[in-house]
């Protein structure tokens, strides 16, 4: 009897296509943590994206051996209750690293050029928007970056090359010979990186440590001038605290493509704004990336259910157990 593969939420079809000539691969009719109990049932291998893959969920499962996060961030998932049963979870570490960066420059590019704005006065026939001169450079600006990982690499990297930016990070986990091999200023503090930085992007998974890392205190020692990027995870910006600063002007612009609830509701406090760029949790989702995340996860599957190991687990101690 073969093996069965649960997918919480469709991926691209090149990652299906790796796993069905092993398993018997099914899709969960919605990723609900009522209806993915109900399917966990009989499952050895599961293929999860951003729904919740909770505690109650592992429980429920019988005969799980591989979660694989079809992305980086696992935040969504139990890995200490996985860990506890020995389950490896699996992510996929470099299929977004280009793709989260370019959205990131995306974002600076249209908050500094004010393009949303223009665009729109345009088409309503305010040529004359054009002579308010409210556009900025990016070149010579700095740029600070928060959490120095593959993305913040990535990102320091084609905004010093194409935008002659100086950057600085604050990363307490990064040596100093990896912030000099990066060609990047090593902030003493956060508070140090937001006094100095025109554009402030974050790079940092969602723990306890970053919850409401950047709120109303964060946010007022930014320059009024400067503008905060999140491709990150919602929860590290207090977006309350973040639409009362756009809102009185206490600092330029945001560009989110990340919410604290997904998808956010319509009270949500930025969507009234004019002077922010909302995007739907999509960094990642650029028609090459989705190819290398449902693979990679796929083939972390894979590899597990046929007695091997994933390339990339985020707990490796299950293999002590």
């Amino acid at each position: 009897m073969r093996k069965r593969v649960l997918i919480v939420q469709p991926i691209h079809k090149s990652g299906v296509e790796i796993l069905e000539p092993h398993f018997e691969v099914k899709v969960a009719p919605d990723p609900s943590v009522d209806t993915v109990i109900k399917e966990i049932k009989g499952v050895h291998g599961v293929i999860v994206r951003t729904a919740p893959f909770t505690r109650a969920i592992i429980e429920a499962a019988d005969s799980l051996m591989v979660i694989a996060r079809h992305g980086v961030g696992v935040d969504n998932i139990d890995v200490a209750f996985a860990t506890e049963r020995g389950i490896p979870v699996a992510n996929t570490p470099y299929a977004n690293t280009i793709s989260v960066a370019e959205h990131v420059i995306a974002l600076m590019t249209a908050l500094a050029k004010q393009l949303p704005k223009y665009d729109a006065a345009t088409r309503e026939g305010q040529f004359e928007i054009r002579n308010t001169y409210s556009a900025v450079d990016l070149d010579g600006k700095t740029l600070g970056i928060i959490g120095l990982g593959r993305i913040g690499r990535e990102l320091a990297a084609k905004c010093a090359a194409a935008f002659n930016m100086k950057v600085v990070a604050y990363d307490p986990y990064v040596g100093e010979d990896i912030m000099r091999q990066a060609n990047v200023t090593n902030a003493s503090s956060l508070d140090e990186l937001l006094r100095q930085a025109d554009f402030v992007s974050i790079h940092v998974p969602l723990v306890e440590e970053t919850r409401g890392m950047i709120g109303a205190r964060e946010l007022a020692l930014m320059k009024p001038t400067a503008f905060l990027i999140n491709a990150a995870r919602g929860g590290i910006v207090d977006e309350n605290a973040l639409a009362e600063a756009l809102r009185n002007r206490q600092l330029a612009g945001a560009g989110i493509d990340v919410f604290a609830e997904e998808p956010p509701g319509p009270q949500n406090p930025l969507f009234n704004l004019d002077n922010v760029i909302l995007t739907p949790h999509s960094g990642a989702l650029t028609r090459e990336c989705v190819v290398r995340m449902a693979t990679g996860a796929a083939e972390a599957v894979r590899d597990v259910l046929l007695g091997g190991r994933a390339r990339y687990v985020v707990n490796p101690e299950v293999y002590g157990k």
